[in-house]
């Protein structure tokens, strides 16, 4: 088995502005750094994916039909800037009780399954504190965006210096050698 750290980024917040909510796929507007900062972290070899609660699927605002719009416009965006994402997987609950929405880290679980990922070299980005615990709790470094939060491993202001915290840091994939 390949030991292989990856990158774990929450969307709204993150990835996008959340001023507005995202119902549709024309309410998507990436950050101006978000293609960049992606980018960066696929030429650095980090597996990248996004794990995003969308409580939005169980309360009647949109479809996981119209989710799947959302991303695939997201995809296409980041295309447009030869960024990529690997993966993305979400949680459609809100009330339900379930396993994969954050804090719980449900979701990180599979997708480190599912991609031979080794939980104690990646990283979790998100700007709220369910972010934060989901990615403790699977064993991953995190970083919190916006205000200082004590949970978390880092702070920063936003995903362009996330990205920078994390090529800086001794965890870079270029270092890890094969079991």
């Amino acid at each position: 088995m390949q030991n292989k750290g990856a990158v774990f980024l929450d969307r709204d917040g993150v990835v996008n502005d959340n001023r507005k909510l995202v119902n549709k796929p024309e309410d998507l507007i990436l950050y101006s750094w978000t293609a960049q900062a992606i980018r960066r972290l696929n030429d650095a070899h980090f597996p990248t994916f996004i794990v995003t609660n969308q409580g939005g699927i169980e309360l009647g605002y949109f479809t996981s039909r119209d989710l799947e719009n959302i991303h695939a416009c997201l995809k296409q965006q980041l295309q447009t800037a030869n960024a990529h994402i690997d993966d993305i997987v979400y949680c459609p609950h809100y009330h339900h009780p379930c396993e994969c929405r954050k804090p719980k880290p449900g979701m990180l679980l599979h997708l480190a399954q599912k991609h031979q990922i080794d939980l104690k070299l990646s990283w979790m980005i998100g700007d709220r504190e369910p972010d934060i615990l989901a990615g403790a709790s699977a064993g991953c470094h995190t970083i919190k965006l916006g205000e200082h939060d004590v949970i978390a491993d880092y702070y920063c202001e936003n995903l362009r210096q996330a990205v920078e915290t994390i090529l800086q840091s001794p965890l870079r994939l270029n270092d890890i050698k094969e079991y």
